[in-house]
C-alpha cells in the first residue's frame, strides 16, 4: 500500500475512533463493503504512484439509460441510494446493485452501467486515484 494512503488511513482511523468513543451511545458504524477484489472477483491493483486524490461523486442515471463502454484506471466503490444499477462487463458478465447495497467496481476492465428500471438510479461513488488522472476512460469505437 502506498505510504501516503497508509498514513491517511491511520490518521482517519484514529480520528474516527476518538469521535466514536466520545459519542459511542449515538453513533453506529456499518461497513457496507470491504474487499481486495471487485464485484467480478478480480484483484484490485496496487495504487499508482503520485499525489493521492479522492473524489466523491453523486451520480444520477435516468430510467432506461445505458452508459457508454468505459473503464476506471484506479479503484473505486459506490453505494446505490435509489433504484437498481446493472453493471455489465464487455464479455457480458453482469452484476446488479439495488438501493442500500454497495459495489466495489472493476478496475481497468471495459464495462458499462445500465438503469433497467423505471426510476433514476442515484449512487455515491468513491474514487481513489492520483491527482490529474482521469476517473473514467471511454472506449473509442
Amino acid at each position: 500500500m502506498n505510504k501516503t494512503f497508509f498514513l491517511l488511513y491511520i490518521i482517519s482511523s484514529i480520528a474516527i475512533s476518538a469521535i466514536a468513543q466520545e459519542t459511542a451511545q449515538t453513533v453506529q458504524t456499518e461497513i457496507l463493503s470491504k474487499s481486495s477484489t471487485s464485484w467480478d472477483g478480480s484483484n484490485i491493483p496496487d495504487y499508482p504512484e503520485g499525489q493521492p486524490e479522492i473524489t466523491i461523486s453523486k451520480i444520477t442515471i435516468p430510467a432506461g439509460l445505458q452508459l457508454p463502454l468505459h473503464k476506471h484506471p484506479n479503484p473505486l466503490g459506490g453505494v446505490v441510494l435509489q433504484g437498481e444499477l446493472t453493471v455489465i462487463r464487455e464479455d457480458g458478465n453482469r452484476h446488479s446493485v439495488k438501493a442500500g447495497e454497495s459495489i466495489i467496481e472493476v478496475v481497468n476492465t471495459w464495462h458499462y452501467g445500465k438503469n433497467e428500471g423505471d426510476i433514476p438510479v442515484v449512487l455515491i461513488a468513491f474514487y481513489v486515484g492520483v491527482k490529474n488522472q482521469a476517473l473514467t476512460v471511454l472506449k473509442e469505437n
